[in-house]
């Protein structure tokens, strides 16, 4: 009986070593699956603090799009903005986050990533719909918004 739970500690502690201090447990396995991702409906509900975590939510809003196949016809992607990212969107901030602002229109030309900005959010930064970029569409309250996508359209919630 001690042999057998002897055994088990040993080898553990064997792996532990054969490791390093750093990976106790090993490394993890990658079986080089290929796992095919279906298009679906994904909304993400976006309040970057930063420009840094607003090219985050786009990093990952083109990715999934590029897992998608860019299908139109399948795959729909929508950001629902209502946090600091508003001011990025603000015509009056174009010559500051210009780059930044084609990148995120350039996300729109196919026709699966939209963007969707939250009217009283706009409002409280002190914008009206005719001061933010022509590629966004307002929509009365994020909140609504996000719950309407996901409980009348079948939207997938991201955060």
């Amino acid at each position: 009986m001690r042999a057998l739970i002897l055994f088990p500690l040993l080898l553990i502690c064997n792996l532990a070593v054969a490791a390093g201090d750093n990976a106790p447990w090993g490394t993890a396995a990658d079986n080089q699956l290929e796992i095919e991702y279906a298009p679906h409906k994904v909304l993400y509900d976006v309040s970057a603090g930063s420009m840094e975590q607003f090219e985050g939510v786009l990093d990952r809003a083109s990715y999934l799009n590029n897992v998608y196949g860019a299908d139109p016809f399948d795959a729909s992607i929508v950001l629902v903005l209502h946090g600091g990212e508003i001011d990025f969107f603000a015509l009056e901030n174009h010559d500051r986050y210009r780059e930044l602002m084609r990148r995120a229109q350039s996300l729109t030309v196919g026709g699966i990533i939209e963007f969707r900005m939250c009217r009283i959010a706009a409002r409280g930064h002190g914008y009206a719909p005719k001061d933010i970029h022509g590629f966004v569409q307002m929509v009365p309250m994020a909140d609504a918004e996000i719950v309407r996508l996901q409980q009348e359209e079948g939207y997938a919630y991201m955060r």
